[in-house]
């Protein structure tokens, strides 16, 4: 019954910023953990970023650290991916996940999530 829905993507210039939101709905929702993944098809998923329940612990892959930022808030039911100084190796689709897991030793696998959003394309090009 759960839902995640991705907004915020589209066409910017490299260097640019976007930032993109995903609203979960559904009863019964515990999220321990939310993330960003991105994918481009015919590739395997990409771990991105990822945020505790509390938004004590945040992790990074190395190609966005210092570069794109995630935050949530509890209260909207909602996450968040802050993006600055994109680059052409940015363009893909990013999908946000939440798991109900207290765990968050996974947190960069996909197989640690349970839900996933239908994903909103970000494009970065000259």
């Amino acid at each position: 019954q759960v839902q995640l829905v991705e907004s915020g993507g589209g066409l910017v210039q490299p260097g640019d910023s976007l930032r993109l939101s995903c609203v979960v709905s559904g009863f019964r929702v515990l999220s321990y953990v939310m993330s960003w993944f991105r994918q481009t098809p015919g590739h395997e998923r990409e771990f991105v970023t990822a945020i505790s329940l509390n938004g004590a612990n945040r992790y990074h892959a190395e190609a966005v650290r210092g570069r794109f930022t995630i935050s949530r808030d509890n209260d909207k039911k909602t996450l968040y991916l802050q993006m600055n100084s994109l680059k052409p190796g940015d363009t893909t689709v990013y999908y946000c996940a939440a798991s109900t897991r207290s765990d968050n030793s996974l947190y960069y696998k996909p197989r640690a999530y349970g839900h996933w959003g239908q994903g909103t394309q970000v494009t970065v090009s000259s």
